[in-house]
């Protein structure tokens, strides 16, 4: 993987330190490569080593893949310790109890006194949060890269009326008539973030502004200080305020699961600015089963030792819902829900606390939503559903369509809740509506 003597030295003891050729086949069923499968010529590397394996830690931190081919690509170079943070946290952590917020930046400087290998070169900036906490600028660029294709957007900020700094992506259209349409707003699921559309968004920017908000207690927004503002209509006032802050009258909106139910919401009281819609597998009644599945997993809290096992979770949790995913597509799943800890572990990149209102009796299921379909009439309307789909049923999708006669009824093959907007027929039904908006 890596040869691991860092510093100025590495010249130096670089010869000394031995390790053996691992294919990569023999990689995708290992956990991480150990100090044991190194020989070490000289007692005194031993300190280097460990060094160097904090090191890694670092750059598995702050970067991943830039395309997985199969169970081969590994976003770690080795098993993170998690009794021992990374370097840069450490360090952060003094400048911060000192009252220096700054980030420390440029991650790359920092691995160039080390001699980390060829790996590095396949790792990328702006998928996750840095390495800590920090504070940033309202706007400030970021590039994602995902598989073969490159993002340009601009991670930026807004206020909640509670006082909370939210993040969300802005993608600006490389279109000469972006000015004229109305920008793309991109809602997620329940645990999910901006990352969940990534390639919709790379996609639509080709012509269309695309935001992609985060909801309180999700990716870079900040956690709630109640955990129940975590709750259907606190979005909705969250991304009102968004359009205020940055200036947008009207908007189509994109939303998936909790984001379809924001939706409706929003045709009920932002009717008039709203565009044109996409709602991705949920309607005004929510499947019990599908309830249940989701609760069993909000929440819990777990963390992994490598983005394998992390993948693997995934796949557990999910494959009844993706019965044609491989592990490449566990791995992307993974690196788009969950993101690196201050220990080096992977984890959930949201507040466990989401999961307490929606547990309770009083979540979205109690809200009578079936005004808000009513409410989309006359405008630009995608209904979408997966055929596997536990959440929302058919008879449910059908009820949907008989109020909304115009509205384009898609239903995406051989997966379940819910679509990734990645699927082919997802996509060409997305730019039939925004060709009808335009």
């Amino acid at each position: 993987v890596a040869i691991t003597a860092p510093g100025r030295l590495a010249g130096t003891f670089r010869a000394q330190i031995k390790q053996p050729v691992i294919g990569i086949a023999q990689l995708a069923e290992q956990e991480s490569s150990p100090i044991a499968q190194i020989r070490v010529v000289g007692a005194e590397l031993m300190a280097m080593i460990a060094q160097g394996q904090r090191l890694g830690q670092i750059a598995g931190k702050r970067h991943e893949l830039s395309k997985m081919l199969g169970p081969g690509g590994i976003g770690q170079l080795c098993e993170p310790d998690s009794l021992v943070p990374a370097l840069i946290a450490e360090t952060h952590h003094m400048l911060w109890k000192i009252g220096c917020a700054h980030r420390i930046g440029q991650p790359f400087r920092q691995l160039e006194d080390s001699w980390v290998g060829a790996i590095v070169c396949s790792l990328r900036f702006g998928a996750h949060r840095a390495i800590v906490e920090t504070r940033s600028p309202p706007c400030k660029p970021g590039i994602s890269n995902t598989g073969t294709h490159m993002a340009n957007f601009a991670d930026c900020y807004w206020t909640s009326s509670d006082g909370l700094k939210l993040h969300y992506r802005d993608y600006p259209s490389r279109g000469a008539t972006s000015a004229e349409r109305p920008p793309v707003l991109c809602l997620p699921g329940l645990t999910r973030n901006a990352r969940d559309f990534e390639a919709l968004a790379e996609h639509l920017s080709q012509e269309w502004r695309v935001l992609c908000p985060e909801m309180r207690g999700r990716g870079d927004s900040e956690y709630a200080r109640d955990s129940a503002t975590y709750n259907p209509m606190q979005y909705v006032q969250d991304v009102t305020a968004l359009l205020e802050q940055a200036e947008i009258a009207r908007f189509v909106v994109i939303g998936t699961s909790l984001g379809g139910l924001m939706t409706m919401v929003m045709a009920m009281t932002l009717g008039d600015r709203l565009a044109g819609a996409v709602i991705n597998d949920i309607g005004p009644v929510i499947e019990e089963a599908g309830l249940a599945r989701i609760r069993g997993y909000v929440g819990q809290g777990r963390s992994f030792a490598t983005w394998m096992h992390a993948a693997r979770a995934m796949e557990e949790t999910q494959r009844a819902a993706f019965p044609h995913f491989e592990i490449a597509d566990w791995l992307m799943m993974a690196k788009r829900v969950m993101t690196l800890g201050s220990n080096g572990r992977v984890v959930f990149d949201y507040d466990m606390k989401i999961a307490e209102p929606f547990a309770s009796a009083e979540g979205a299921g109690q809200v009578d939503l079936w005004p808000g379909v009513a409410a989309l009439a006359g405008k630009p309307v995608l209904l979408l559903r997966g055929a596997l789909s536990d959440v929302l049923s058919a008879d449910t999708l059908t009820g949907m369509q008989s109020r909304l006669p115009e509205a384009d009824v898609v239903t995406i093959p051989g997966v379940g809740h819910a679509p990734s907007l990645d699927e082919a027929e997802a996509r060409a039904a997305i730019d039939r509506l925004l060709a009808r908006v335009a």
